[in-house]
């Protein structure tokens, strides 16, 4: 047996073991996806870092699954130079598995700040940009969150439910539902925009919403039929449309 000092405690420890195991048996928690018992040691993940100081030489980030204890060893398991070695471990992981749930739960378990999880939002602003300068409703903006741009609603629930930023967003990010005669339009878990739906006049299905039908109303020019058409569907008003056309011909017949 070895006598060693892990966070201002003496311990005896078997020089054959591994720290992540003795450091385990203490009680102290340390981090790592990679690690067995049964196996022998990858060092692959290097979320079990620690400091370590070895008399005679100046102290040392090691990797705790495969450091093992020697006579007057000191180990630190939570310092300011380990943190920062944990959070670089945990952020390489991160981009190879963006999406793994382990990981994140794990780096908050263990107070690593990994900035914000991936939203699938490129910041490419083209939601933003297509709401304020086509459709005039400027309903989203760029907010900075803990340091990290989000597109979020705007406080004023200025959308009008067109949809244009679900249609425009290159990643699917936005999402639009429509469900019991009202539109949900949302970015990951915030809503931008609820609004109820209008019913066509001719076949009864919910087709947009009123705010978005005045919006269409004010830009569109005067024509005896045109308004007229804003009662139905998309596929409704294109048979209103072909029925006035064939009227209009046979009268010039």
């Amino acid at each position: 047996m070895v006598e060693i000092t892990v966070n201002n405690q003496k311990i005896q420890a078997d020089p054959e073991k591994r720290l992540i195991d003795l450091l385990r048996k203490q009680g102290i928690d340390v981090p790592a996806l990679c690690y067995h018992p049964a196996l022998s040691p990858a060092g692959a993940c290097k979320l079990c870092a620690v400091e370590v100081m070895v008399p005679g030489k100046p102290s040392q980030v090691k990797l705790s699954c495969i450091a093992k204890p020697v006579e007057g060893m000191e180990v630190n398991t939570d310092n300011e130079r380990v943190q920062k070695a944990r959070t670089t471990a945990f952020r390489n992981l991160a981009k190879y598995a963006p999406e793994a749930p382990a990981i994140w739960k794990l780096a908050e378990k263990h107070g690593i700040d990994m900035g914000s999880p991936p939203d699938e939002c490129i910041r490419c602003r083209l939601c933003v940009r297509a709401c304020k300068e086509l459709v005039g409703a400027n309903a989203l903006k760029m907010e900075k969150r803990n340091g990290v741009s989000y597109v979020v609603p705007r406080p004023e629930n200025q959308c009008i439910g067109c949809g244009t930023c679900v249609n425009i967003c290159p990643t699917g990010v936005i999402h639009q539902k429509d469900e019991n005669g009202l539109r949900i339009i949302s970015i990951r878990d915030e809503v931008i925009g609820q609004n109820p739906l209008l019913q066509c006049e001719a076949c009864g299905r919910y087709f947009a919403t009123p705010k978005f039908m005045s919006r269409v109303e004010n830009r569109t020019d005067d024509h005896p039929h045109v308004k007229e058409h804003h009662r139905y569907c998309p596929t409704c008003a294109k048979l209103l449309s072909d029925r006035i056309k064939s009227a209009s011909r046979i009268k010039r017949m």
